[in-house]
């Protein structure tokens, strides 16, 4: 557990422990999230992230892709349908 104190203007220096956990950085943004009675804090990055994957979960299989290999191939093909547009 880490603490830490609220100034006047309401900041507050976010431990390093927990920086460091967060993955954030200078200039980093950090999002408040409200579950049940508690404030959770998170790296806003890393849950943009996290909900690119939830989005994408499935998606792979739906379209046929098992590796690198396929990837390449519906870019090529994604490419060659913008060239003709």
């Amino acid at each position: 557990m880490e603490l830490a104190k609220v100034t006047t203007k309401g900041q507050i220096t976010i431990p390093k422990s927990i920086r460091d956990k967060l993955e954030l950085k200078e200039g980093s943004k950090i999002i408040f999230l409200q579950k049940g009675e508690d404030i959770v804090i998170k790296n806003s990055a890393m849950l943009a992230l996290e909900k690119m994957q939830d989005e994408f979960e499935g998606e792979a299989e739906r379209l046929g892709i098992k590796d690198e290999e396929d990837v390449v191939k519906l870019v090529k093909e994604f490419r060659k349908e913008r060239k003709n547009k």
